[in-house]
């Protein structure tokens, strides 16, 4: 299982400042790639405290890409719906050059509709933007002298510069929540997928669906899975537990509070049952995440037997995204939490 760290900028500028936030998240990254984690992960959203801070997950990323020699930089993820393909190749192609080769690029199809509303994009149109989006780019990484005449963007025969330095292109992957459909496409395409820990058995179902698209295309292997999870660990499991509540918390409501609008009437035929999905997020709280196994806090020991079994209750996944770096959390104690994770649990991972 590899092992990776997770940057979502869930900050209040009253509290931290952007430019301290990025210092103390560049620090990290250091330490990570020090550690033997596998890769460092940052999403793309706007406008609000929720994620708000990371408009675009490869400036960020290029700045990691200096601080690191082995991490892999991993977007999670950009959103074809607010970039035209054709600038989003270009930086791709630019963030592995930079890295010598360790980009790899998530997309997502974005779900806020404050986002789309200021960008002036119909959510109606999402799927339809993000299945052009994704397929275009990958043309543009793989190919030269790309045409295009699609329903959202048309250009002449274009080769994208720089030419990315991985053949024939960096590693792609899918961000997904709950529609069967995008694991599904997924693992058509044969790219991995990044998931959340939800409730294991329907994570499981969705994860067979990936899976068996995958072979039925005719890809090698069986695919790759990417879960992300919460972490706090300290030497007391109580300990972290109480530290980590608040946090967890707060977190919960700065993605209450980016959503709000799904339950205040707005819908779109691309993200049915989108009103009750957020509905039941704004209910959500630490104990209900750690239940499900989303919030992986307490002693080394603790964590290391919540993500083998969640491993084994879901049927398995290739790599584990951390946020330890969350909401308010003090940095020294995320430091701290960090160190012990990397010293007591990451070793007894590495044969799953």
């Amino acid at each position: 299982m590899d092992i990776g760290l997770a940057f979502f900028p869930d900050v209040d500028e009253r509290d931290r400042d952007a430019a301290s936030y990025f210092a103390q998240c560049l620090d990290f990254t250091e330490l990570g790639d020090r550690l033997g984690f596998h890769h460092v992960r940052i999403v793309e959203h706007y406008f609000r405290r929720y994620g708000g801070y990371s408009p675009n997950p490869i400036v960020f990323l290029s700045a990691a890409a200096q601080r690191s020699r082995r991490l892999k930089l991993i977007t999670g993820a950009v959103l074809p719906a607010f970039n035209h393909p054709l600038k989003l190749a270009g930086e791709i192609g630019m963030l592995d050059a930079i890295s010598q080769g360790r980009a790899e690029i998530g997309f997502a199809r974005a779900f806020l509709p404050h986002e789309f509303q200021r960008f002036g994009v119909d959510m109606n149109e999402s799927r339809d933007r993000f299945d052009e989006g994704v397929r275009v780019v990958q043309d543009l990484l793989s190919k030269e002298e790309v045409t295009h005449q699609g329903r959202f963007h048309s250009f002449p025969p274009t080769t994208s510069l720089p030419r990315p330095t991985q053949h024939p292109h960096p590693p792609l992957w899918i961000a997904a929540l709950s529609s069967e459909e995008s694991f599904r496409r997924a693992g058509e395409l044969g790219h991995g997928i990044m998931a959340q820990p939800v409730v294991p058995d329907s994570l499981r179902r969705n994860l067979d669906v990936y899976r068996r698209a995958w072979k039925e295309a005719g890809h090698p292997g069986e695919g790759r899975v990417m879960l992300a999870f919460h972490m706090l660990c300290t030497p007391d499991g109580e300990t972290a537990r109480s530290l980590a509540r608040e946090p967890v918390n707060r977190y919960l409501r700065m993605l209450a509070e980016a959503a709000s609008e799904w339950t205040t009437g707005v819908s779109s035929t691309d993200y049915p049952g989108y009103d009750k999905l957020i509905e039941k997020l704004r209910k959500d709280d630490f104990d209900r995440l750690r239940e499900r196994g989303s919030a992986l806090v307490g002693s080394p020991d603790e964590i290391t037997r919540m993500l083998l079994d969640y491993h084994a209750a879901c049927g398995g996944f290739d790599a584990a995204s951390i946020q330890f770096y969350f909401s308010d959390i003090d940095p020294e104690l995320a430091r701290s939490s960090l160190e012990l994770f990397a010293t007591q649990v990451m070793p007894k991972l590495q044969q799953v």
